[in-house]
């Protein structure tokens, strides 16, 4: 940090954390390795800019669309500096899907690099454009307002698998719980470097990499985009210490990986080895990608389980045993209980239940929409829509009430618990099973599936092999074979988009038993 330049007077916890690290490399990126004071520098910068001569952005909404880079941080840090509340976008969405959150947020302002201005001439609607290059440049001229850590921060939207995406309102406080829980229940320190591959306007890649990354004084490399072969290539330099990624960024580095000449895949494998932890969520991990992975690299994958709203609450541990098709245990200062329909605690191992979440890590609020975020909250647990059940202490994720349970013929079954099965079939890649209205039964039972290359697969024949391996009523009576399964941003499989593919008539398979009693 330049001596003349005096520090930075805030009171936002990470920023604050980030002055004690001021020497130490923070950021790498393409443009080269930056230091946290110059993050800070930049970071004032952008703030002065934003205020344009006024004392307080207060809580004003700003958007940004920035690839992932220093200049990203350097926006989302500059954005709280000046008072205001960030919005990150998502690089891909086209102009009807940026315009949805501009205007759900009320965005004054959209921060954006001059390459990606496309998309955002239709989206902006009359709002401050500010060229992230042009905030970057200068000098900090203005006093920069306090801000308190209960102020909002951010704005994230969730999926919208189930319905029309809303803005999750965080915290300074909120991202403080988030990210000190993680970073001590894996070990974080300012010896660590990861490698940040994830789409940054998601929490895994928000908080889970950077946040974590920056609040430990560690040093974050960023890749503008996912790459398997520069992944690869960060492995074997032998600097990195944690990799974060969705289940389908660990199927693509096996992939690449299988693809390597015997040699190249011995020198790549025992890289990886000497990295000291390697995490995965956002999607289930099928119990063949996580065995393979081990395989390949040493590492047993340590699952978690979180969301937007609530950050992480559950995670396998760091030392200990890490039980495949598991989450774990609650994370430091998260509170965690299952609750049947009723709303009433669940304290019998094996019994199923919806997870509720207590804690400081938990959103504020659904921006603009007080009754759903009215409804989301039982007694002060957040109601997360996710089934659960306890086995010898450990939770397991059965998925979410509206999406990933089925009822048919009167039964309950988890299309997770589906997918996992069929996944162990030799001709199928990948798979996602959904439940499709049916008169008799409720819902089917149906399944789109990729296949490995050369290989084929007809219902038939997968009935007569899920006969041994599954209740026949978990059997799909209905398969696509599909050349590839549709997928959101952060690689989540879209069921909504998956049920599409079987709307209309189609094969029926056999008929399934009725259930006695239902549930």
């Amino acid at each position: 940090m330049k001596p003349d330049v005096p520090p930075l007077t805030t009171q936002i916890p990470i920023l604050q954390r980030a002055q004690e690290f001021a020497l130490r490399t923070a950021i790498a990126d393409s443009s080269g390795e930056s230091a946290y004071g110059q993050l800070l520098q930049a970071s004032a910068r952008v703030a002065s800019a934003l205020l344009a001569g006024r004392a307080d952005l207060q809580e004003a909404r700003v958007g940004f669309l920035i690839p992932p880079s220093f200049d990203w941080v350097a926006v989302q840090w500059g954005i709280w500096l000046a008072g205001g509340v960030a919005v990150p976008l998502c690089l891909s969405h086209p102009s009807p899907e940026l315009r949805h959150v501009l205007e759900d947020t009320q965005a004054e302002a959209v921060v954006f690099r001059p390459d990606l201005s496309g998309p955002l001439e239709e989206a902006a609607g009359g709002r401050k454009l500010f060229r992230s290059d042009h905030l970057l440049e200068g000098d900090r001229e203005v006093e920069l307002p306090p801000v308190d850590p209960s102020r909002r921060a951010q704005i994230l939207y969730t999926s919208g698998t189930t319905s029309r995406p809303k803005g999750v309102v965080t915290t300074h406080r909120n991202l403080r719980a988030q990210i000190t829980s993680l970073t001590r229940a894996w070990g974080w320190s300012s010896r660590d470097r990861i490698l940040e591959v994830l789409p940054l306007h998601h929490t895994h890649g928000i908080v889970n990499v950077v946040g974590c990354a920056l609040w430990s004084g560690a040093v974050c490399e960023m890749l503008p985009h996912f790459d398997a072969a520069e992944v690869w290539e960060r492995f074997a330099s032998g600097r990195l210490t944690l990799f974060m990624a969705v289940p389908t960024i660990y199927v693509k580095l096996i992939r690449f990986w299988r693809e390597q000449p015997s040699t190249r895949r011995r020198e790549l494998s025992q890289a990886s080895r000497r990295m000291r932890l390697m995490v995965s969520g956002s999607a289930a991990l099928p119990v063949s990608v996580l065995e393979e992975w081990r395989e390949i690299t040493g590492h047993t994958l340590l699952e978690r389980y979180g969301m937007t709203e609530i950050g992480m609450a559950l995670s396998n541990p760091l030392e200990g045993e890490r039980r495949p098709g598991s989450v774990g245990f609650p994370l430091p200062g998260v509170h965690v209980r299952l609750v049947d329909d009723g709303g009433q605690p669940i304290r019998q191992e094996g019994e199923p239940g919806e997870i509720e979440i207590r804690g400081e890590a938990v959103f504020l609020e659904y921006w603009g929409q007080p009754e759903a975020t009215r409804s989301a909250f039982r007694k002060g647990w957040f109601r997360t829509g996710d089934m659960a059940f306890l086995e010898n202490g450990y939770f397991r994720i059965l998925g979410r009430r509206s999406v990933d349970i089925i009822k048919t013929g009167g039964y309950k079954v988890s299309a997770l618990e589906i997918e996992e099965a069929l996944g162990t079939h030799a001709s199928i890649l990948e798979c996602a099973v959904v439940g499709v209205e049916d008169e008799e039964w409720g819902e089917r039972v149906c399944c789109a599936a990729v296949c490995r290359p050369g290989q084929t697969l007809v219902l038939d024949d997968l009935r007569e092999w899920g006969r041994q391996r599954l209740a026949v009523y978990k059997i799909p009576s209905r398969l696509e074979i599909v050349a590839e399964l549709p997928r959101n941003a952060m690689g989540k499989v879209t069921k909504p988009e998956v049920r599409k593919l079987f709307e209309g008539p189609g094969d029926q398979g056999e008929r399934l038993p009725r259930a006695e009693g239902g549930g």
